[in-house]
């Protein structure tokens, strides 16, 4: 078992198979995790051996994987093997009690096809509230545009997970629903006042302020802090997100090889560990990339550490449970 701190980034790799040149950079850099994409998912055996093969690489058996596995239009492990999972905002319609009970239930079925195949979070829930005049890039993806309802939706889903063994990773501190663009192609320009954000837009998110692991968003506040967007804004991390929100977790970076930020990703690197997040997130593979990044990421703070450590005391053993019990109870629902 690797004995060295690791690196404060999480990485993808190219495809369904380890290469031998992203192996040895794995091995050199020792990233904290890694995450997988519809790229890297074929079938159960397969996927089983990569995240084996990853782990091998840095020698720690608590290396987290993680994977996108929200339902709807973001679903990364495919249709057949795995069952299509609902879009987030099918549940609301289910009434308040079903909703929830459905929530909770699907996740936990989501957490029992993860774990399976050794993946351990996932990035759910989705804390963003809807909003008709945002960007349809969040769309189905939040589960309503009710604050209440999302803070209800996304403490079940969390539930689910972690009764599943997989950690929930809350997105996209401070809020996405508001975008007017896609992140993945430019930078969302937010304008609405810190007081409507507060009010609607955060309520989610500090109701579940106690959940271990966090992801920013790449989106300017004009009113938060009108030079940097989130990921990169000081301001925003310490005195919205730290402070206003109370988020005391480890917090991820969203993608930064998304065209939202622009630049160069290990200048990106840099700039959003000194603005307050504990991790990076580089998700497309690329190894040029990959290594400009670990050119410019220091190991983990020790901070970070701690806020790592105390996420996976969060976690647990799976609950045992039948499985065909479960879909049978969920799809009473649908």
């Amino acid at each position: 078992m690797s004995l060295s701190i690791p690196m404060a980034a999480i990485f993808g790799c190219a495809g369904p198979e380890l290469q031998a040149d992203e192996a040895s950079f794995f091995q050199d850099c020792n990233p904290l995790g890694f995450i997988l994409f519809s790229r890297n998912c074929v079938s159960p055996m397969q996927i089983r051996q990569l995240t084996h093969d990853l782990r091998s690489t840095v020698g720690r058996y608590d290396t987290p994987i993680l994977i996108d596995q929200e339902g709807g239009r973001v679903q990364r492990l495919p249709v057949p093997p795995w069952r299509e999972v609902a879009a987030p905002a099918q549940f609301e319609n289910l009434g308040e009690e079903d909703s929830i009970t459905a929530v909770e239930m699907n996740a936990r079925l989501i957490a029992m096809d993860l774990f399976e195949i050794g993946i351990d979070v996932n990035c759910v829930p989705c804390l963003d509230v809807y909003d008709q005049r945002g960007h349809a890039i969040i769309g189905d993806r939040a589960y309503s545009g009710n604050p209440k309802t999302v803070t209800k939706l996304g403490r079940a889903a969390a539930n689910g997970l972690l009764a599943g063994g997989v950690l929930p990773v809350m997105k996209h501190l401070p809020g996405h629903g508001r975008a007017n663009g896609d992140s993945h192609f430019m930078l969302p320009i937010v304008e609405a006042s810190r007081s409507e954000l507060t009010h609607r837009d955060f309520l989610p998110f500090a109701a579940l302020a106690d959940l271990p692991l966090g992801m920013t968003a790449h989106i300017l506040f004009t009113d938060l802090d009108p030079e940097f967007p989130c990921t990169l804004s000081n301001k925003i991390i310490s005195q919205i997100i730290r402070n206003q929100i109370g988020f005391s977790g480890l917090l991820l970076t969203d993608d930064i090889s998304m065209h939202a930020l622009g630049g160069n990703v290990g200048e990106l690197a840099n700039q959003s560990l000194a603005a307050g997040c504990d991790v990076i997130l580089h998700c497309n593979g690329q190894i040029g990339e990959m290594r400009e990044v670990a050119e410019h990421c220091p190991p983990l703070s020790q901070t970070g550490q701690q806020r790592w450590n105390s996420a996976i005391a969060y976690n647990c053993k799976p609950r045992l449970e039948s499985r065909i019990q479960l879909l049978a109870e969920l799809r009473q629902f649908f």
